[in-house]
Formats: C-alpha cells, structure tokens, sequence
C-alpha cells in the first residue's frame, strides 16, 4: 500500500540498525554496533553479539523515529531479518519486531538479509532496472545475482562463492598480516600507502576452464599467509603495505572482471555491487573503470548503506508492502542459514512470494 511507513530491522550480525522507509524514500536511520565489543577477539563472539542486540534495541528503534520526526503510531508495517546470520543475533531482533508489530497492530514482513543489501540502492538510485546484474560482497557472502522484480520474482544466482567470501579473505589476511579488525578498512587503510603490482598474488578461478561466475578466495588468503611467512621466517617484517595493496587488487580484479562478463553474457546494461566490500576504495574504482570501458551503467550504495543497516530492511519491506505481498504470521522463525531465493522469507526459511 502507497505511503506506508515501513520500520526495518537488522540485527544479523554484530550492528543493530533500525530505518524507517515510505515510498521508496528513506526517513531516518540509527545504528548501534559491538564491533568494539569483539575486536580484541579477531572476530564476531555470538553470545556478545546478541547481548549486544538486546541492550541497543530500543535505543535505536527510539533513534531512528526521533530522526524522522515520527511517532511509533506512524509505522504501517514492521520488516526484520529472519536470516541469514547469527541464531542468537536473528531472534532479538525477531522478537522485537515482533513485539512492535502486535502492539501497534500492524503486519510483519521477514526479509533476507542479502535481498537488503541489494534493495539499499533503491534508496539512493531509485527502482532497479529490470533486469540488472548485482554483485554482493560481504563478510560472509560472494554472489552474482541476475535480478528482475525484487519483492516479486526470483532470484537467479549466477554464482557464488566456494569456500571463503572476500569479506572474509580480507578479514583473515589482515589477521596474518598484524592488522586490527575488522580486516576490510584495515587492508584498505594499509593499501594506500602501498604498490598493488609489488606481490603477485593468484586470481582464483579465472582460467578457461574454470565456471565463469564461481569465486573462491580461501587460496588467496593461503598465498598472502605463505607471503607473510616468507619474510617471517627471514626474521625480517614484511612490507605491509604492498601486501595490502596487492591482495585488495587481486581481490577486486576477480570481482569486478566475473561481474562485468556477467553483464555482457547476459545482455544487461546495469550492474549494482552492493555489502560492506563495496565499500572497498580499490573495489569501487576498478569496477567503475571496467564499466565505463564496457558500456554499463554501475550502482554503488553510499558508504553508509553497503553495510548492514536497518534502512536496507526497511526497504524490502517498502517493496513488498507496495507490490501487496502477503505478510508473515506472528510464528515467524529464523532461518540462519537461509539461501536467497526470494526477498521475503517464509516462517521454515523458505520463499513466500504469495501476493495478495
């Protein structure tokens, strides 16, 4: 329905977010995140995780109406991740949303965090074209998607990653490396000072007979390890920098070159890289160098929106509240591994893309 105010919720990981959507036009936001909280164990501790959810969940739902100017009696419809993420993580926020939807009496729509990410362009670029190839890079998850209608269609994956996701090859290369988490801003901190043709690093699954579409980046994490060792074993330091450099350039080659030839296979005039590695310096300007030299339009979220966020939720549950997709019912559960089929997660994880 038009001019619904749609109240998303995020809480996956270790960022509690909370953002307010009419129409396809963001209101208002707030984010809280234990990333401190975990730094000091090189990564995420569920337990402290969704600790961490439950103390900043109302906060920051109070937050972010404050900044919209709006009052809980605004909100038409409630939308939340049900997965994928952390189990713990998933059921505050759940249970919250939850919570505001039945006392304010109001539908509850289940969103899958990776379709978030991808509608957070919406919110900066207006409606996806129809179709456009999107290319997510998480801490967790390396996908080619080819998208039509998001709140109605299927997803279709071109392909994903086998094994480590960039994220996370960048978060456990920093780890080797002696850099702070998380590894992501770390690498690309340390890469500005370095030549990203010093170290020549593998690009995994880039040859003729190789799946086009498929990515893999746990044998680059392998290669910057044995790189560092080298140095190590010599009792010398290695130069970080140009490792850095040139991990986060073999990184965004592979990304951006399966990603381009995914727009000219298929014939699409648009590709949308979207996660918390779109945020990437290197990733960003390579792949807008290629797109430009192919002819593509390329959409990119602000920094602000590549990573986890409620605003992103909120704008699933905006699109699927316009198209008239049928909402969850109060059994909604979690799915923490759930697979991107559908934005619109059914109570057992499955797609529920039933539109009324």
């Amino acid at each position: 329905m038009a001019g619904t105010v749609v109240l998303g919720i995020e809480s996956s990981c270790d960022e509690t977010g909370a953002g307010l959507v009419r129409d396809g036009r963001l209101l208002g936001q707030a984010l809280a995140s234990s990333m401190d909280e975990h730094a000091r164990f090189g990564g995420v501790v569920p337990e402290i995780a969704a600790r961490a959810h439950l103390e900043a969940f109302t906060p920051v739902v109070r937050e972010a109406l404050d900044r919209a100017g709006l009052r809980p009696a605004d909100v038409g419809a409630v939308a939340v991740t049900t997965g994928p993420g952390l189990s713990g993580a998933l059921q505050v926020g759940l249970a919250g949303a939850k919570t505001l939807a039945h006392s304010l009496g109001v539908p509850l729509y289940g969103v899958h965090h990776l379709a978030g990410h991808v509608a957070a362009d919406t919110l900066e670029h207006g409606p996806l074209p129809d179709p456009c190839v999107v290319l997510i890079v998480s801490g967790g998850h390396t996908s080619l998607l080819l998208v039509r209608d998001l709140a109605r269609d299927p997803v279709v994956h071109l392909g994903d990653t086998l094994d480590d996701a960039a994220g996370e090859c960048f978060d456990k290369a920093a780890r080797l490396f002696g850099l702070p988490y998380p590894g992501g801003p770390a690498i690309d901190r340390a890469a500005r000072e370095g030549d990203p043709g010093a170290v020549t690093f593998p690009r995994p699954l880039t040859g003729p007979r190789d799946d086009p579409y498929a990515f893999s980046f746990s044998g680059l994490k392998t290669a910057a390890a044995r790189w560092a060792e080298r140095y190590r074993a010599r009792g010398e330091r290695p130069p970080l920098a140009d490792g850095a450099a040139s991990l986060q350039e073999a990184v965004a080659d592979v990304l951006t070159r399966k990603a381009v030839a995914a727009c000219r296979e298929h014939g699409v005039g648009t590709l949308v890289v979207v996660g918390g590695v779109a945020a990437n310096s290197r990733v960003r300007a390579l792949a807008e160098e290629r797109c430009r030299a192919a002819g593509i339009a390329l959409q990119v979220p602000p920094l602000r929106l590549c990573t986890d966020n409620g605003a992103m939720i909120a704008a699933v549950g905006d699109l699927l509240v316009r198209a008239g997709a049928a909402p969850a019912p109060l059994d909604l559960s979690v799915d923490p591994s759930a697979p991107l089929e559908y934005a619109a997660l059914h109570p057992v994880g499955r797609a529920a893309p039933a539109l009324v």
